[in-house]
C-alpha cells in the first residue's frame, strides 16, 4: 500500500479529515442548499484484501426509510454536518452488495481478533480518514466505554492489526480465506478458538479447514476437552483426516476422548503408519513414559557418518523437529547405544561414525516411569529429550521436553497469555 492510502493512524484529532463513527451517527443530512433531508444511520465500507476498507456509501434515514447514498454524493462530511450534493436521492430500500460491510451494524460492538496482541477484543469506535482516493477506516478504539467521569479513555489501534467480522457470515465470501489469521501460530489460532463463540469457532474452524496441515497442529494445542468438543461435531472420516495429520501421540490422547463406540471407525480411517503408532500407544497408561513418548525417534546403525546422520535429518520432514534434536545409534542387535546432539553432528567431521560422537549408555526411562520420574530424570540431567526402552534396551520413544511440561503443568494454568 502507498502512504497515501495507508495512513498511520494516531490518536483521534477532530479535524475535518480525520471521522469517527460515533461523532457522525445520526447526524442530520443536508441538501446543498441546506434543506434536512434525514439521518444518518450507517457508514458502508467495501472490503480491500490488502488496503484499508472504503466507504463506498451511506445509509440514511429519510421518511422512516433506511436508503443508499452513494459515497460521490457527499459535498462536504465534519462531526457536525453531513452535506450532500443533491436531494435526488434513489427511493430504493437499501440493500447491501457483495463485500459491502455496515460500520455501525457489522463492526461497532462487535468482536475482532487482535493480530498483533493476539486475543478477542471489541470494537467500540471507528476512525475515518480522508486519503486522496475518499475516505477510509483506518483505526478501531478497542478501550471500553466508563461511566464514571474521568474514567474514560480511548486504545486507538490501526485497522489493519486486526481480523474483523469474525463470526459475519454475510461478508465470508468476500474475505481472504485466512486473511491476516495466516500472523498467528497454531497456539494462539488454539487460544483465540478456545475464547470464541460458537458461531465464531465455526468461522475460525472453516478456515483453518482450507489448510489441513494447519487445522491438525491448532488441534494439537487446543484444550483436550474443547478439541474433543469440536471433534465429536465431525464426522468420522473427517475426524480421521484430522487425526492422521497430528502427532501420533496427540492423535492417540485426541482417539480416546471420543466416544468408544466411534473410536474404531475412527482408527480404521487412518494412514496405515499412523494407525501402527497409535495402536501402539494405546498399550501403555496414559500418565506413564509409554503414554506420553513420541514414537517418532531418528534411529540409526553406530556406524552411520555424520554426514550421512545430516541427511536422514534432513529427509525427516514429517517428524516431529523436537524429536530429531538428537540422533540415537543402536548395535547390530538394534540395542540403544549411544546419543549424538544434532549440534555435535554439524560441527564434527564429515566422517566421524555415530559410534565415535554418541554419549555411550545415554539417561533413559523404562515405559512405566511416572511423570515424577520422567521430570526429575529430564530436570537433573538437562536434557530436552528423554529415550524410552522396552526392557530389552531396544528405543521404542522419546519424551520431548514440551509434551512433559505439558503433562506436568496443572489444567488451570495452562492458558497462554500474550
Amino acid at each position: 500500500m502507498s502512504e497515501a492510502t495507508e495512513p498511520h493512524p494516531a490518536a483521534p484529532n477532530p479535524a475535518p479529515d480525520v471521522l469517527l463513527l460515533s461523532a457522525t451517527l445520526r447526524r442530520t443530512a443536508l441538501d446543498a442548499a441546506g434543506h434536512a433531508l434525514g439521518r444518518l444511520a450507517d457508514i458502508i465500507v467495501r472490503l480491500r484484501e490488502e488496503n484499508y476498507p472504503e466507504v463506498s456509501g451511506l445509509v440514511a434515514n429519510i421518511g422512516g426509510r433506511e436508503l443508499f447514498v452513494p459515497a460521490a454524493q457527499i459535498l462536504a462530511w465534519d462531526d457536525q454536518h453531513l452535506v450532500l450534493a443533491s436531494a435526488r436521492l434513489d427511493l430504493r430500500p437499501f440493500e447491501r452488495r457483495t463485500g459491502e460491510v455496515l460500520l455501525r451494524d457489522d463492526v461497532l460492538g462487535h468482536r475482532l481478533i487482535d493480530i498483533e496482541q493476539p486475543g478477542l477484543v471489541t470494537a467500540h469506535d471507528v476512525q475515518l480518514t480522508r486519503t486522496t482516493d475518499g475516505w477510509v477506516a483506518t483505526a478501531v478504539d478497542i478501550h471500553p466505554r466508563r461511566w464514571l467521569p474521568g474514567r474514560g479513555g480511548h486504545t486507538w489501534r490501526n485497522w489493519s492489526g486486526f481480523e474483523a467480522l469474525i463470526g459475519h457470515d454475510g461478508s465470508l465470501p468476500s474475505r481472504a480465506p485466512m486473511g491476516r489469521l495466516r500472523r498467528l501460530k497454531p497456539a494462539q489460532l488454539a487460544d483465540i478458538i478456545e475464547e470464541a463463540s460458537a458461531g465464531e469457532q465455526r468461522e475460525l474452524l472453516t478456515r483453518v479447514h482450507a489448510h489441513p496441515d494447519l487445522e491438525a497442529d491448532v488441534f494439537e494445542e487446543l484444550d483436550e476437552d474443547q478439541a474433543s468438543d469440536l471433534l465429536e461435531e465431525r464426522t468420522d472420516p473427517q475426524i480421521a483426516d484430522v487425526l492422521g495429520r497430528m502427532r501420533a501421540d496427540d492423535a492417540a490422547d485426541a482417539l480416546l476422548d471420543l466416544p468408544q463406540e466411534r473410536r474404531m471407525a475412527v482408527l480404521r480411517g487412518m494412514p496405515d503408519a499412523q494407525q501402527k503408532k497409535i495402536t501402539a500407544l494405546l498399550g501403555y497408561q496414559e500418565a506413564t513414559a509409554g503414554g506420553l513418548m513420541s514414537p517418532d525417534h531418528l534411529l540409526l546403525p553406530a556406524t552411520t557418518t555424520a554426514a550421512q546422520a545430516i541427511a536422514a535429518v534432513r529427509a525427516a520432514t514429517q517428524m516431529q523437529p523436537e524429536a530429531i534434536v538428537v540422533v540415537f545409534c543402536h548395535d547390530t542387535h538394534h540395542a540403544l547405544t549411544g546419543a549424538v546432539a544434532l549440534v555435535t553432528l554439524v560441527q564434527a567431521e564429515p566422517d566421524a561414525t555415530l559410534a565415535d560422537l554418541a554419549e555411550a549408555d545415554p539417561v533413559h526411562v523404562h515405559p512405566d516411569a511416572d511423570i515424577n520420574e520422567i521430570t526429575l530424570t529430564m530436570a537433573d540431567y538437562n536434557l530436552l529429550i528423554l529415550p524410552v526402552l522396552d526392557h530389552d534396551d531396544h528405543l521404542i520413544g522419546v519424551l520431548t521436553s514440551d509434551d512433559i511440561l505439558e503433562a506436568a503443568i496443572a489444567p488451570e494454568w495452562r492458558r497462554r497469555r500474550g
